[in-house]
Parts: structure tokens; sequence; C-alpha cells
């Protein structure tokens, strides 16, 4: 049996930094800017954005109702 590795804080970071830049993307999709989706992509809920985008809600309003 192969002992376990520990993941390493830099795998850690590197993980981290793709789930970030997943949020961010998927908040894009929804029509925020980059700068507004890089900003808050750790801190909302993209399924909050997408319901208030797919009820009429601008992308920005969407964000600002759920930060």
């Amino acid at each position: 049996m192969e002992p376990m590795l520990m993941p390493t804080a830099e795998q850690d970071d590197d993980e981290e930094l793709l789930v970030h830049e997943w949020r961010a993307e998927q908040l894009r999709r929804l029509g925020v800017r980059r700068t507004f989706a890089d900003a808050f992509a750790g801190i909302v809920d993209r399924h909050e954005i997408a319901d208030l985008v797919a009820r009429g809600c601008s992308p920005e309003l969407a964000l600002e109702i759920v930060r």
C-alpha cells in the first residue's frame, strides 16, 4: 500500500486560484463585468445572481442585491 501524500501549501494555493478563476468566469458568463467578477467571485453565490438575471435584473443590480 502506498503512503498517502499530504497536499502542499502550494497545491492548496493553486487549487484555490483555479476555483476563484472558475467562479469569476461563471459570473462573467452571466454578464458581470470582469473587474466585478474577479472582485466578488469568492463572496457571492452565482446561483443567486443567475436567478435574478433570469428574472430580468441587470447583472450589476443582481450583484449589488446579493452582496
